[in-house]
């Protein structure tokens, strides 16, 4: 991203040396950044599309399997509250316009999935982790490292994401009670379009991240699912 004098502001770098020669990003940029993260973290998400639950009659679930359900749709909405962070993080560092559109793109439908989470887990008498501030800010700092080092291994990083968090969701099917339809139903089509997002990622030109990085993100995705299902 090109930066003009007297039109932006500092943002925090990383990296130093290996960033882009201009570690700021635009005052309006950061302006509907921060916009996204109050609307993200104050649980006022709206979709764009239809929830793949709202034609489903919500099923009997014993307090067990409820539990369990919530529990789960909450390390599901954490994980929706880190993608928002990190797409924005990503998208603001982004040095091509295709990968800044598509980002955009996977940022406008993880913000589906994100009021889907939220839905279900009210109608699960569930609540949001009290963490989601933490995984937002961390999120956002490992978005803008990831746009810093080139679009490349931006993409890399997108299209890492996605595979990691497509698995955890096949995990997630797994372990969910076949009668609740609703659940599952979000789950699948939350599923799907990570998937895409990762087809998108490898065909705009993503690089292969390094085993040790793609090791590393699993320990911080392991770490933030393990809490955020607890707290």
């Amino acid at each position: 991203m090109l930066c003009e004098e007297g039109d932006a502001i500092p943002l925090l770098s990383l990296f130093h040396d290996r960033f882009s020669p201009c570690s700021i990003v635009s005052a309006d940029a950061f302006i509907l950044a921060f916009d996204r993260a109050l609307r993200t973290l104050s649980g006022t998400s709206h979709s764009a599309r239809i929830s793949p639950a709202s034609s489903m009659a919500d099923p009997a679930l014993g307090e067990t399997e409820r539990r369990e359900a919530a529990a789960l749709m909450r390390v599901n909405h954490a994980g929706e509250v880190c993608a928002q962070a990190l797409y924005q993080g990503q998208a603001i560092g982004a040095g091509d316009a295709r990968v800044a559109q598509a980002l955009a793109q996977a940022a406008r439908e993880e913000e589906d999935h994100l009021a889907w989470s939220e839905a279900r887990i009210a109608e699960l008498q569930g609540r949001r982790s009290l963490l989601n501030p933490l995984w937002y800010a961390g999120s956002f700092a490992i978005g803008v490292a990831a746009a810093r080092m080139g679009d490349r291994w931006n993409l890399g990083f997108l299209a890492e994401t996605e595979g990691q968090v497509a698995a955890h969701l096949e995990g997630h099917l797994a372990r969910l009670p076949e009668a609740d339809t609703r659940t599952r139903a979000v789950v699948e089509a939350m599923r799907n379009d990570e998937a895409g997002h990762r087809r998108t990622a490898l065909g705009l030109g993503a690089e292969e991240l390094p085993g040790p990085v793609k090791l590393a993100m699993r320990l911080a995705a392991k770490v933030m699912t393990t809490v955020s299902k607890r707290i």
